[in-house]
This record gives structure tokens, C-alpha cells and sequence, in this order.
């Protein structure tokens, strides 16, 4: 990749893992410099985005550095005011070559563990406290409580703040080996071993850890190589008795064309899962953010946020962070009147929230059906096939857990709802046209 793209690359990056209010208000402003041997020198508009982005958002900018191999390269954030009074900057250092051999094993050791993500900083609520648990079980005695570990929960729930808790554990009180990995960057580092004939040099690496920490594993869907290689990885650290943990966006059973084994595998231990948090958990996350920002939050500020935010916890401290952003900006103190001002657009936004009732009646009225026909006990084909669509729509663009989804669809069982999702699924692989069909009707919800 050459430096002329790296920063974009970067940011693609940035914006699957922080809300969509603070990539637009924090990473959209900024812009490519020059790229050095050492480090990569990025645009910023002033003095607080620079440092706005180094105290919040370094453990994600180092993630997504790994991603687009630059693990461990320096960011360095210059103002445009600096820009103006220096002299124009060097030419950018050419990348590396593309046959240039790449080293595959350069950062692996390094666990690349975000400093702020430890269990002293995880809110505990219902909807996460069996998670929370069996994550400090797996962190206090690694391969002697839960092995593996397969946590899952929707975007933004805390999988990877408890995946980071569990190193910092390992590494602050044992003298484990531990490496944390996205099972992207796994398989970018088997293909770089095969294609620079270093494959026993890379399975050598992974097969002698003591702690295996792999996030998002549902993106080995459908990389037949690279399920291979990860399932002879996961045999042989299991058969030496050390610690895998695993996450994924859902459970194993529903992760599309994963390899029975692998399935099979990842279900032989403890599988926790992380729901929606409650109100009460919601505020406690923000007073907690703002206390450790050393910001006063009044209560009513964290009880309306708290109240009107319903997707996610990445969401929530989003519209916080730019809540304190604005108020330092504009010298203003946080105040209910100053919350529903500064985040109207979110908020109508967030009101408008896809339900699974308005996916019935968008699906209904698609198939010339009545709403009260996907409800029903009916299974004829013409009313089968348009609930089964529903409850894979309902799946994949709501936070609704699979009871919630059979309960709303006249109390199916929650297997019919995984069985209609798996059906859905394979019919989307195997026809072209009934796979463009879900796709317009994902994205006019979108």
C-alpha cells in the first residue's frame, strides 16, 4: 500500500469501530501528510483535535495501523497553523515494495491491547454480568475454567473492551505468553506466510502461546484456507491445554459457510453472550466516561442520553464525547437544554430506529400479504418464504435477540428463527437474483 492512501486506509478502518457522529466530527477533518520510515504525519485542524485524538482514540488508531500492516508506526498529528508557518515538508518516503519480503512475524508478539480496555473500567449490568464473569474465570486461571471461551454479542457491546481485559490480566499477573489478534490480521499474515514461504515460522508463532485471544472469528466465513489452517491452530493449542478465547458478532451456529469442525469446536466450552445494556447500565457507563474525563455530568443529562441512545455503547459515549467537545468548545457547561440542542440530529436519528415491526410491514406490503399472515401459523410457501425473509431482516438490522424475534412472529420457537436465517442465507448463495433482492431491501432501511 503506498503512502499517497495509507491515511484513507486507515480511516476506512477507523469507521467500522467508532460511531458514525465521531468519525464525521473527530477522523473526517483530518488528512494525509507524508509517510516515513518511522511514522505517518496527519493533517488536523487545531490543537485540540490533535489532542482529542491522542488521549481518546489511540488504542483505535493502533488497531487500525495493525490492520493495514503498520503496526507499532508513530502518528504524528500536525496543526494547519503549524502547516502555514513551516516550510513546505519533504517528500514522501516511498512504502515498501510490494516484493519487498515482509516479515510476518514483526508485531505478532505484541499483544496490541488497548490501555484503557481493562475490567477496572467495564460497567457491569444484567445485560453483560455472565460475560463480565466468565471472562475474569478465563483471565484468573487461563485453560482451567472455560476452554475455549466464545463470547458474542452485537457491534459495539464490549466484546473486544472484555477481550483487553482478559490480556492486561494475563500479562499484569502471570508470565503467559499471549497474543490478541482480529482473525482478519490472521488471515492477512497466513497468506503473507505462504505467499514468502515462511509457513512454519507463522504456525510455529500462534501453535506456542499460552493465550489465544481472537476477535471478530466471524469474518473466517467462507476462507476455506484460512478456517483450515485456524482449525489445525485451535486443535493444537486446546490439546496442550491453553487458553483460546474467541468473539464473533453472533453464536456459532450462525455463522454462515463456518466449517462444521470449527463449529463443532468453538461450542465445546462456555459460550457467553452480551445483550443490550439497560438504562440504569447506559448512565452508569456515562457518568463513569465523564468522571474519567474529569467532566461533570448532571444526572438528567445522563438520564435523557441514556434514554434516547438504543443502539449501542459505542453510540452512547459517542454523543457524549461530542457533547463535551461542544461544551469546551464554546466555553458552555453541560446542561439538559445544552444536550438536546447539541445532539438533536443524533437523537431524531436514533428515534427513527429500524423495529421489528416495521420490518413486518415492509415485508407484508412487499408481498401483497396481511400483517397478521407472518404471524400465523400458516406455512405455505407464499407466506413461509416472506417470514422467513422478515426474520432474517430482523436478525441483521436489529439488536432483537432470537426469542424476541419468534415471540414477535406469533411465539415461534427461537430454532425457527435460526433455521429461517440459515435458509435465508443459503438461498442468498446459491441465486444471484433473490441475493440482489435482500440487498435492496437491507439498504432501504439504510
Amino acid at each position: 500500500m503506498t503512502g499517497s492512501n495509507i491515511w484513507d486506509a486507515v480511516l476506512a478502518r477507523i469507521e467500522t469501530k467508532v460511531n458514525r457522529h465521531s468519525f464525521y466530527t473527530w477522523f473526517k477533518p483530518t488528512g494525509f501528510i507524508s509517510e516515513r520510515p518511522d511514522g505517518i504525519r496527519v493533517r488536523v485542524p487545531n490543537t485540540l483535535f490533535r489532542d482529542w485524538l491522542t488521549k481518546h482514540y489511540s488504542a483505535v488508531l493502533d488497531e487500525a495501523l495493525r490492520e493495514v500492516d503498520r503496526g507499532g508506526c508513530s502518528l504524528e498529528f500536525i496543526t494547519d497553523e503549524a502547516l502555514a508557518a513551516a516550510p513546505k515538508p519533504p517528500i514522501a518516503a516511498p512504502a515498501l515494495a510490494e516484493t519487498e519480503v515482509e516479515d510476518p512475524g514483526s508485531d505478532a508478539a505484541q499483544p496490541g491491547l488497548g490501555p484503557r480496555y481493562s475490567f477496572d473500567t467495564f460497567i457491569v449490568g444484567p445485560s453483560n454480568q455472565f460475560a463480565h464473569a466468565a471472562c475474569r474465570a478465563v483471565a484468573e486461571a487461563p485453560s482451567r475454567s472455560y476452554n475455549p471461551l466464545f463470547i458474542y454479542g452485537g457491534v459495539g457491546l464490549g466484546k473486544t473492551h472484555l477481550m483487553h481485559a482478559i490480556g492486561h490480566y494475563v500479562l499484569t499477573n502471570s508470565n503467559l505468553k499471549l497474543t490478541y489478534i482480529s482473525s482478519e490480521r490472521f488471515m492477512n499474515e497466513m497468506i503473507n506466510a505462504l505467499r514468502y514461504d515462511r509457513v512454519l515460522d507463522f504456525r510455529e508463532r500462534y501453535r506456542s502461546v499460552d493465550v489465544l485471544l481472537v476477535d471478530d472469528v466471524q469474518f473466517l466465513a467462507g476462507k476455506e484456507g484460512t478456517q483450515t489452517e485456524f482449525f489445525h491452530t485451535f486443535n493444537a493449542l486446546y490439546d496442550a491445554q491453553k487458553q483460546i478465547v474467541i468473539s464473533s458478532d453472533c453464536p456459532p451456529h450462525e455463522i454462515p459457510s463456518l466449517e462444521e469442525r470449527l463449529r463443532s469446536r468453538f461450542e465445546w466450552g462456555l459460550i457467553a453472550d452480551i445483550q443490550t445494556p439497560d438504562i440504569e447500565t447506559k448512565v452508569a457507563i456515562l457518568k463513569k466516561k465523564a468522571e474519567n474525563e474529569g467532566i461533570p455530568l448532571p444526572d438528567n443529562v445522563a438520564i435523557y442520553i441514556a434514554g434516547k441512545i438504543k443502539s449501542n455503547i459505542r453510540e452512547l459515549e459517542g454523543s457524549l464525547i461530542r457533547l463535551i467537545a461542544y461544551a469546551s468548545l464554546t466555553g458552555r457547561e453541560i446542561s439538559l437544554p445544552l444536550a438536546q440542542d447539541v445532539l438533536r440530529n443524533v437523537l431524531q436519528n436514533d428515534d427513527r430506529a429500524i423495529t421489528i415491526e416495521i420490518i413486518q410491514k415492509f415485508v407484508s406490503e412487499y408481498y401483497q400479504l396481511k400483517l397478521g399472515e407472518l404471524k400465523s401459523r400458516n406455512n405455505s410457501k407464499s407466506i413461509a418464504m416472506p417470514r422467513q425473509i422478515a426474520m432474517y431482516l430482523c436478525k441483521h438490522l436489529t439488536t432483537a435477540s432470537l426469542p424476541e424475534i419468534g415471540k414477535s412472529f406469533g411465539g415461534k420457537h427461537h430454532s425457527t428463527v435460526i433455521h429461517s436465517i440459515r435458509k435465508i442465507e443459503d438461498l442468498r448463495q446459491r441465486d444471484g437474483v433473490f441475493n440482489t433482492l435482500i440487498n435492496s431491501f437491507m439498504e432501504s432501511f439504510r
